[in-house]
C-alpha cells in the first residue's frame, strides 16, 4: 500500500503551530510525516521560517506511531555533516526509532545567509557526496578521522545512538544524482512523478524495495476560488521547476521570477478546492511512476486547521487508500 503522508512546512507556520498540527495529523491517519528545513519562506506571504531541528524534537513528544522524516536537509554548507548525524541520531533516540534522514544538495535560498557563495550543482553533488560518507560512517559508531575535498573531521564520535540505524533518504533531480545516489542511500527522495528516477534508482541499486518518496502540494478549502487565491499567493514559485528553484537567493527573487504566473496556472498544477477526485488523479501520477510514498502538502493549513485535518481523516484518506494499488 502506498503510504501518504503529511508535510510539516514550516515556510507556512509557526513552530507552535507545526507541533500541533504534527498531533493533529497523527490522528487523522497520515502514514508519516516530513518537515522541511529552511531559513527563509519562499514567498514572503508565507511568512515563516522555524528551526526544523527543534520542531522535530517537539513533535517527536507530542507523536507515538507516526513515522517522521526531514524533506529534506542540507548537510552541505550551513550544516556540516557531522553536526547534521549528530541531530539525526538524537531525534531517532527521541522518536524512538521513528526518523528517516532525509538529505538533499539545497538551496541557494536557505544557503546563502554564510556568505560563502553557492557552488555549481557539479560541486554540490561532491559535496553531498562526502557528507554521506561521514553521515554513515558516524552511523556505524567508533571514531572517525575524515580528510576529504570539501570537509575535515577529526576524532568525532557520537555518543548517542538509536537501536535502529537512522534510515536516510537522498533527493534526486535527475538521472546524474540518481545513479550517484543511490548507491549510499536507503530511500529515493523526489517531488517531480518522473518513472525514470524509480526504474533508474533500482537499476542503480538492484532492489525494487527501496522507498520512493515523493510530494504533492494541495490546497483544500470548501471554497474552490479562495483556495486557488491562496495557492497563487502563497505558492506560484513552484511553477519555477527543480533547477530554478534552486539557485534563487530570496523571497524577492522568486516573486520577480513567478510574476507573471496567473492563479489559473497554480490551479492547473496543484488541486484546489473541497473535491477529493482531482487529489486522488494527482496522488496517482506518482504511485503510477512507482512511488511508494507521497506526502501532501496543504497550502494555508492555518486558515482551517481543524478542516482540513477532518476532511483528510474522514474523505481524502479512505479515497486514496481505496484508490492506491
Amino acid at each position: 500500500m502506498v503510504g501518504i503522508g503529511y508535510t510539516l512546512l514550516t515556510e507556512q507556520s509557526g513552530p507552535r503551530s507545526l507541533v500541533e498540527h504534527s498531533a493533529s495529523a497523527e490522528r487523522a491517519g497520515f502514514d508519516f510525516e516530513v518537515i522541511s528545513d529552511h531559513t527563509f519562506p519562499w514567498l514572503t506571504p508565507q511568512g515563516h521560517s522555524p528551526y526544523a531541528w527543534s520542531v522535530l524534537g517537539a513533535v517527536a513528544q507530542v507523536t507515538s506511531d507516526v513515522e517522521l522524516m526531514t524533506y529534506v536537509t542540507a548537510p552541505t554548507m550551513r550544516y556540516h555533516p557531522a553536526v547534521v548525524a549528530q541531530k539525526a541520531a538524537t531525534v531517532g533516540l527521541l522518536s524512538r526509532d521513528r526518523f528517516l534522514l532525509g538529505l538533499g544538495a539545497g538551496e541557494n535560498l536557505n544557503e546563502h545567509l554564510l556568505g560563502r557563495g553557492w557552488p555549481p550543482v557539479n560541486v554540490r553533488h561532491e559535496m553531498l557526496s562526502e557528507a554521506l560518507e561521514i553521515i554513515s560512517a558516524l552511523f556505524d559508531g567508533g571514531s572517525l578521522d575524515y580528510l576529504g575535498k570539501h570537509y575535515r573531521v577529526d576524532s568525532a564520535k557520537l555518543w548517542d545512538l538509536p537501536d535502529r540505524r537512522v534510515p536516510i533518504g537522498t533527493a534526486v533531480s535527475g538521472s546524474q544524482s540518481v545513479k550517484r545516489f543511490a548507491p549510499v542511500s536507503d530511500a529515493m527522495i523526489a517531488v517531480e512523478p518522473q518513472e525514470s528516477f524509480c526504474r533508474e534508482w533500482e537499476q542503480s541499486t538492484g532492489n525494487s524495495g527501496d522507498r520512493k518518496i515523493g510530494q504533492l502540494p494541495i490546497c483544500w478549502d470548501p471554497d474552490r476560488a479562495a483556495a486557488t487565491e491562496r495557492a497563487h499567493e502563497q505558492f506560484s514559485w513552484f511553477a519555477g521547476g527543480w533547477k530554478v528553484n534552486s539557485e534563487l537567493p530570496s523571497p524577492q527573487s522568486f516573486a520577480a521570477a513567478t510574476q507573471y504566473v496567473r492563479p489559473e496556472d497554480v490551479a492547473a498544477a496543484i488541486p484546489c478546492g473541497p473535491d477529493v477526485e482531482p487529489i486522488v488523479k494527482s496522488v496517482s501520477s506518482f504511485w503510477q511512476a512507482g512511488f511508494t510514498d507521497v506526502a501532501l502538502v496543504q497550502v494555508g493549513v492555518d486558515k482551517d486547521p481543524a478542516g482540513f485535518f477532518a476532511f483528510a481523516g474522514n474523505e481524502l484518506l479512505p479515497a486514496l487508500r481505496s484508490a492506491a494499488p
